[in-house]
């Protein structure tokens, strides 16, 4: 296994908005291999005409050296391609403008014939005249999600091209949004996302906000990044212009080839893929989650030793991430990016025991990724455990555990209906009503008008309902991330959040006349609680005071963002 370097988003002069005259399909391999490129892609817009060109000036040449005609500069030309095509994997592919002005790239294997190409472009209605011209704007063509099945069912690795800027799916700059940026980011055909901030740092990324955390966002996606280069170095007055190889991907490959660079694609293994940073210090993985920290989609621990619970803890996380979202263990570290990693000794022989143990106590049987990853000096082991399909997995049959944000709580009864839901759609529960004695509604707030167009948040939780029997209080609860109900809980029985919630609303109930509202909503108070913030939120909706606990910023629309302090204050996007 060792590190390529790719760039598959390199035009040429068959795209009509080329920004250099002059330059040839030798030049821009001889380019790509004195960056140290090892995987192009040509990605012309809405043709295949660059890469056919190429391949057509080659068997031009291989014709005169076979006819014995072939010039004294022919033959240099064709010593050149020979070389570069030993050095260099060259792809074929194109960037696909999808209705509404979308770019898509398909990259193919070098066995796809430019004519199959060019089949599948009509197929994605891209006229004729518009592949000869191949020029961004092609009219009205296919719809973005078809065009990632066709591109996927021809055996293509389907790619978001600068997803995060102008003509991305992430739909900056847009009016639209919602369901469809859901539908264009999440789709099972979609392959990775290309985006321009792969190398920058921090919780507003792309990288981050696609990386499964975001209720609305479950599945992680890959984010690569490429040179979209329009020219062979970087422009001079524009430095947004790149060259060839000016921004490009590292992947983690036992061999140079379409199958291989695929599989990665395929897969689910996001650190096989990194920026490439050139002298710098190469993307440490395990450094960059302990600075995200704990979460709904990963966790750490120190020591996976069977003494003092510590082996039935991340066997628990496992099962937690199955039946939740998904995630990855780091084991040999803590969650604090300060701390120096203890790392595991025996490292392989850790991890295959892990694998042994998740197999043999965790029903039905999930297939999980262990692997070694080194930090700072250290051998850290890490587990990949992907959404189970046939939920709720169980250890030893009986003990069912789900991620909350942070944390792997046992699932309440109400949390495992909601599973076997999953598995098993056609398994409806119906309620049935039983008589409670001695309840009590606990009064609800000041009934006030509702407001229109302003969700609520997707993280945290909000108390639905309240009763009383026999002197204690019972409360419905829901999980904002999911929508998820969950029924009488207690303040005894409720996990940390739902504790802090419930504590709240019966210790300090809400006065609807005290709250200072902004358009309908109101920030009622702020802590930090292992690095995040979370916020206590309330708002004026169906003539009734809502109130949500708990919420992170992971999950405010811009409207709840801008009540808090300007200095915590950024886009979710």
């Amino acid at each position: 296994m060792q590190w390529k370097r790719i760039d598959l988003h390199i035009h040429t002069p068959a795209s009509n908005d080329y920004q250099e005259e002059g330059v040839t399909y030798l030049d821009i391999l001889k380019t790509a291999e004195q960056r140290g490129v090892d995987i192009v892609a040509i990605t012309d817009h809405n043709t295949v005409g660059g890469y056919a060109g190429m391949l057509a000036e080659i068997a031009e040449l291989e014709l005169l050296e076979g006819l014995d005609r072939i010039q004294p500069l022919e033959k240099r030309r064709l010593d050149d391609y020979r070389k570069l095509s030993d050095k260099l994997l060259i792809l074929p592919g194109f960037e696909f403008t999808a209705t509404l002005g979308f770019h898509i790239l398909a990259v193919f294997s070098p066995e796809k014939s430019v004519r199959e190409i060019e089949y599948l472009l009509l197929s994605l209605r891209v006229p004729a005249e518009e592949m000869e011209r191949g020029g961004s704007t092609v009219g009205a063509t296919s719809d973005v999600t078809t065009a990632y099945k066709t591109i996927r069912d021809a055996g293509g690795i389907v790619i978001a091209a600068h997803a995060n800027s102008a003509h991305g799916v992430a739909m900056r700059g847009f009016n639209i949004g919602g369901q469809t940026k859901i539908a264009y980011t999440q789709d099972p055909n979609l392959h990775a996302l290309e985006v321009t901030d792969l190398d920058k740092r921090g919780r507003y990324t792309t990288a981050r906000f696609f990386d499964g955390r975001k209720p609305e966002y479950p599945r992680p996606m890959r984010c690569i990044q490429g040179s979209d280069a329009h020219r062979l170095s970087q422009s001079t007055r524009n430095r947004k212009h790149l060259g060839v190889g000016d921004r490009i991907t590292e992947v983690l490959l036992p061999e140079v080839s379409f199958e291989a660079l695929k599989e990665v694609f395929e897969g689910n293994d996001f650190s096989r893929t990194r920026p490439f940073r050139g002298s710098r210090t190469p993307v440490d993985f395990v450094k960059s989650a302990q600075e995200e920290g704990a979460s709904i989609v990963q966790s750490f621990h120190v020591s996976a030793a069977r003494q003092g619970g510590k082996l039935y803890s991340v066997v628990a996380d496992v099962c937690a991430f199955a039946n939740t979202n998904g995630g990855t263990i780091y084991i040999g570290v803590s969650a604090d990016a300060r701390a120096k990693p203890k790392g595991v000794s025996k490292p392989r022989d850790a991890a295959a025991d892990l694998q042994r143990e998740v197999e043999r106590r965790i029903l039905p049987m999930i297939e999980i990724q262990a692997d070694v990853q080194e930090t700072r000096g250290a051998s850290v082991v890490r587990l990949i455990v992907p959404r189970g399909s046939e939920p709720p997995y169980a250890i030893d049959e009986n003990k069912i555990y789900v991620r909350d944000e942070s944390e792997t709580n046992l699932a309440v009864r109400d949390e495992i209906v909601a599973l076997v839901t999953r598995s098993h759609p056609q398994y409806q529960v119906v309620p049935t009503a039983e008589p409670l004695p001695e309840v009590q509604t606990v009064p609800e707030p000041e009934k006030v008008e509702a407001i229109e167009g302003v969700a609520a948040p997707r993280t945290g939780v909000e108390i639905i309902a309240s009763e009383k029997r026999r002197g204690i209080q019972f409360h419905s609860m829901r999980d904002l991330r999911n929508n998820n109900v969950v029924k009488n809980v207690t303040r005894k029985s409720a996990r940390k959040l739902w504790h802090y919630a419930i504590t709240q609303r019966e210790d300090h109930p809400v006065d609807a006349s005290r709250i200072d509202w902004h358009h309908g909503m109101a920030l009622m108070g702020s802590g930090k609680r292992q690095g995040v913030w979370r916020y206590d939120l309330a708002q004026k909706q169906d003539n009734q005071v809502r109130v949500f606990y708990g919420v992170t910023e992971d999950g405010m629309s811009d409207e709840w963002l801008s009540l808090l302090p300007a200095d915590r204050r950024e886009s979710s996007d």
